[in-house]
């Protein structure tokens, strides 16, 4: 039997960079020789941090992923500790370029790529779960809805053929400005009404808020009639209807016969094409970028040549790796459309006086990530290597096979609301902090990035992809398992999130309160 080899200290992403990242704790005075390196570290380095292997002058750049990360601020010796105290960030040398290096998607077979067992709708949408949504139009309206859904909490697949029934309560709905940020809002909300997951919906108003019943139930629809086909939706006004308590038991009443409606729901064999796969990331580390986002991403490639889509969101986990997706967009207009939302996220930080560098949290540092063009080297990588097929806005309807692009903030539960309005009916969520954090309708699939994590928060993460960093698996072996597991959660299989009941639902506010 071969003796398996022991995995270095440290791991270098790129023969062009001047650090290099501890893979394991490493003790002052040790030395390292890797790849043609010999340096001894210069005080005791933790896991996730990094190394300088070559002297770095005063104002040179700091190198990583094969991308320039930040400046030094001061000469940085061989084997010194680079992070926040000797390094800033550096937007400079980025060249953007248009469908340079877009690469022609060599597709899987029908049968190589597989099926799942998922709800066929008769708009042609595939759902993975099929739940009863009752859904708020306001703050004043969401402490009902959350009542009508207690009451029906014993409503199961195994009891009733359904998933259940879930509240989407929010804080949103009024005290807006009209124009953009009251369209995102109804965008948001009736990206959930026609969401593949959901078989039928109950709305809940007050009657007198700024976002109105009649724009889901009336005959606008939002400019989603498409969506609508086949979608059963009713409405309740609370001052028309009596008041809380009489708005609850007549919610309880006609969730009831939606359930019925639901029931006759069956799952059946569909193509792995009808997966729109929402990717995140949330409390990153230094080895999010190493192992986690980049087994997404091969899984990303994978539904990709199954004829899928995969969606790429956080644009202020972007910045500093956007030159990147124009290269891979499909063609320069979409390219294109990658720097006009860059442009206006910076106008939107501008307005109240932030940066992109304010992004990086605590968490993130004390994991070894310096600043955010660090940060976004690691987390486009869960977008695997495939073409950029298109660029959506918030909440906005994907409609288009590939890899693409949502703009989203990078906090996660505002994200994750972008994602599955947007019709994602499944989302794949990697962190190296453990960020526990779910979905009301779509399931939400955790990947560690590393095995300490994992093993610490055993009861939210689905996959440990901190195997790689181990050197027990390989970003293939990583990114094959999530394609797998895919399939048996969108085929019923519940997730961790599922089944710790995380039903997190925030929509993004742009604007002010009135």
């Amino acid at each position: 039997m071969t003796e398996q080899k022991k995995p270095e200290p440290v791991i270098i992403l790129n023969p062009a960079d001047n650090v290099a990242v501890a893979r394991v704790p490493i003790s002052e005075g040790t030395e390292i020789t890797v790849s043609g390196h010999r340096v001894t570290v210069r005080q005791t380095i933790t896991p996730g941090q990094k190394i300088a292997l070559e002297p770095i002058p005063a104002g040179y750049r700091v190198r990583k992923y094969g991308e320039i990360i930040g400046e030094a601020t001061v000469d940085i010796a061989p084997g010194e500790w680079v992070h926040t105290q000797n390094v800033v960030p550096d937007f400079s040398g980025k060249e953007y370029e248009f469908a340079t290096q877009a690469p022609v998607t060599k597709y899987m077979s029908p049968e190589e790529a597989g099926t799942f067992d998922g709800y066929l709708r008769e708009n042609g949408d595939v759902g993975t779960r099929n739940y009863i949504a009752v859904i708020a139009t306001s703050n004043c309206s969401s402490h009902v809805t959350v009542e009508i859904a207690e009451r029906l909490r014993h409503v199961s697949m195994e009891t009733h053929g359904v998933d259940g029934v879930v509240a989407i309560p929010h804080q949103e709905g009024c005290g807006h400005t009209q124009g953009e940020d009251t369209w995102q809002l109804e965008r948001t909300i009736a990206g959930m009404i026609y969401h593949p997951n959901v078989g039928a919906v109950l709305m809940v108003s007050l009657g007198c808020e700024v976002n109105q019943l009649s724009q889901y139930i009336g005959t606008t629809q939002l400019g989603q009639q498409h969506f609508r086909k086949g979608k059963l939706i009713v409405g309740l006004e609370m001052q028309s209807s009596g008041g809380t308590r009489q708005t609850v038991d007549r919610g309880v009443a006609q969730v009831e016969e939606l359930i019925a409606h639901c029931q006759k729901m069956k799952r059946t064999p569909q193509p792995m094409s009808k997966i729109i796969l929402g990717t995140n990331c949330g409390g990153s580390d230094a080895f999010s970028g190493i192992s986690a986002n980049p087994s997404l991403g091969y899984t990303s490639d994978l539904l990709v040549r199954a004829g899928g889509t995969s969606v790429l969101a956080e644009i202020p986990e972007c910045m500093g790796a956007e030159h990147l997706l124009t290269r891979r967009a499909v063609d320069e207009e979409t390219g294109r459309k990658v720097i006009a939302v860059k442009e206006w996220y910076e106008n939107y930080l501008n307005r109240f006086g932030g940066n992109w560098n304010d992004n990086p949290s605590p968490g993130n540092k004390a994991g070894g990530i310096s600043n955010v063009c660090e940060k976004s080297l690691g987390a486009v990588a869960k977008g695997g290597t495939t073409a950029l097929t298109g660029v959506f806005a918030y909440a906005e309807r994907i409609n288009r096979p590939g890899f693409v692009l949502m703009n989203t903030p990078g906090y996660d539960p505002v994200s994750l609301t972008g994602l599955a309005a947007g019709g994602a009916n499944m989302i794949c969520f990697t962190t190296g902090r453990g960020s526990a954090i779910g979905n009301p309708v779509v399931p939400v699939i955790k990947i560690s990035s590393n095995s300490r994590i994992a093993r610490m928060m055993e009861d939210n993460i689905d996959i440990n992809a901190g195997r790689v960093v181990d050197g027990e698996a390989t970003i293939q072996d990583v990114g094959s398992e999530i394609y797998e597991l895919i399939r048996r959660v969108a085929s019923g299989q519940r997730t961790k999130s599922e089944l710790l009941g995380h039903q997190e639902f925030v929509p993004w506010r742009i604007g002010p309160v009135l």
